[in-house]
Parts: structure tokens; sequence; C-alpha cells
């Protein structure tokens, strides 16, 4: 089983009351990257999430949304800091008066002064709720994951599919690649018999310089490499887990033997066939930089 990078996950549960929601949210990245969003009263549970998160993802850059609902918690005070607000009040007069202004201050804009009024809630037992947060984000992992896994079986048929149609293209070159050569030959004959006018042929020139141009063309071993490079990946692909490093290194090798192939192409329809396969092989790279 191979999975996607990308992805999306979420679960809600109860903790001492209060109703917490998490989210994961997944795109690509090289190493495994994870960033925890929750409010600041809860930070203490931060280094918990990631050890987490980091047991059921490999790769990839996951956002840990926490949205925690306080309006069911019971155990919340308002206090009033009287003396701050009778100094404030005392300022306000002074300016009232020293500058003949209009006496206007309310209960609610004294309120609305920095540190007048606070919230204050009861202690909280960390460990009961870190051990209900770490059982919501589980519920959340297993939903990304499974998100992850059907998007990974799609990659997984759509790389298959195009490695079907690398071995068709492969196949083409391998049959095209001597009638280059025997196109070349008739080629390299008409043209001396056309600069010696009438004089016999040297045929062993002839062979020579053919075979000398049939290694310059040579792709067997490249093509050979190719298939087996595409076996090594369907392979990698039926053995699952975190693959996408090692696929992207094959597929960089496949690429080079078809640079190498295209590189010793004189023929147009070689040439465009050759291009057909970059098509196809950098089509499976894109894919392969989505797989964790």
């Amino acid at each position: 089983m191979i999975r996607s990078m990308t992805g999306y996950g979420s679960a809600v549960g109860v903790s001492g009351g209060l109703e917490v929601e998490i989210e994961l949210r997944a795109v690509n990245n090289r190493y495994l990257d994870v960033s925890v969003r929750l409010p600041r009263r809860y930070l203490f549970a931060e280094d918990g999430l990631k050890k987490q998160v980091a047991q059921g993802v490999l790769r990839g850059k996951v956002d840990v949304f926490v949205n925690v609902d306080s309006s069911g918690d019971k155990d919340v005070e308002i206090a009033v800091n009287e003396p701050l607000a009778r100094a404030y009040l005392a300022a306000l007069r002074t300016l009232t008066e020293d500058l003949a202004l209009v006496d206007d201050v309310s209960a609610m804009q004294v309120a609305k002064l920095p540190d007048v009024l606070s919230v204050e809630r009861g202690a909280m037992d960390q460990e009961l709720f870190l051990h209900d947060l770490a059982e919501i984000l589980e519920g959340a992992l297993a939903a990304f994951n499974e998100m992850r896994r059907i998007e990974g079986e799609k990659l997984r048929a759509d790389i298959l599919s195009r490695l079907t149609e690398i071995e068709r293209l492969t196949g083409e070159v391998e049959a095209m690649s001597p009638q280059t050569v025997s196109a070349y030959r008739a080629r390299l004959e008409q043209r001396m018999m056309e600069v010696l006018e009438g004089v016999p042929l040297d045929e062993s020139r002839v062979l020579t310089e053919a075979a000398i141009f049939a290694d310059r063309v040579a792709v067997d071993e490249e093509t050979t490499r190719l298939r087996s490079h595409v076996s090594q990946i369907r392979d990698v692909l039926g053995t699952g887990g975190a693959v996408g490093r090692k696929l992207d290194f094959l597929m960089q090798e496949t690429m080079r033997e078809t640079n190498t192939i295209g590189s010793k192409c004189h023929d147009t329809a070689l040439s465009k066939i050759v291009i057909a396969l970059k098509a196809e092989i950098e089509k499976i790279r894109e894919q392969v930089q989505n797989i964790e």
C-alpha cells in the first residue's frame, strides 16, 4: 500500500465538558514537517501532538488545527481589577477637569480598558485532557490516512498504466533501431555510387562505415536498463510503504537512459518516439512527487 502526501482528516470529541475538534491537512514536502495550532491555554499539548502525528505520517507538511469550544465551560469567572479601574477613573476625571472635557465615562467604557476585566478558569486536569486529545487525534489520523491511502491507490494505478506505455514505446525504439542502420547503409551506398560514377563499390568499406554507425547509434544497452528500471518501479509499487524517494531516484535514472537514447537518434521517427517516452516519464515524476 502506498499513500499520497496530501490529505485531510478530522475528528470531534469531548474532554472535561468541552467539545474538541482536530483537523489535519497535508501537502507535499521533502521531509516531515508538523505544525500545530491550538489555543494558548492548551500549548502544553503541542509536543505530544507532534510526536503522535510523526508515528503515523512519514513525509509531508502537516498542519494540525485544534479547536476547543469553551462555551460549555462552567468553571469560568470574570474577575474585576477594582483598584486599576479606580485609577483609570481618577486619571480620566483629571483629564476632564484639566482640559474642560465632557464627563461621559460609562461602565462599559471602563470595562474595555486594558486588564480591568479578566477571565479566570479553574485548574485543568492536564493529564486527562492530554489523554482525551490523543484519542481524538487518533480518529483524525485514521480519517487522514484513509484519504491518503485512497489517493495513493489512484496514483499507483496511473503510474502502472504509464509504465505499460513506456514499455510499448521502448519496444518501438528497439524495433526501429536496426532499420535505422539499414537505411543508413542504403543511403551510404547510393552516395558512393553517385560519387564514383560506375566504379565498383568497395564492399568492405561500406561494411566498415555501416558497422561504425551501428555502434554509434546502438541503444540496446539503454533499452535493457530502461526495461529494468520499469520492472523495479513495479516492484516498489507492489511493496508499498514510504517509497516516494526510491521512486523519485528510479525516475531520474529512467529519464537518464531516455536522454541517452535521444542523443543517439538520427532518425525523425525515432526522435518522436523518444519525445513521447520523455513525456510519459515526466508525468510519472510529477505523480511520484505526491507519494509519501
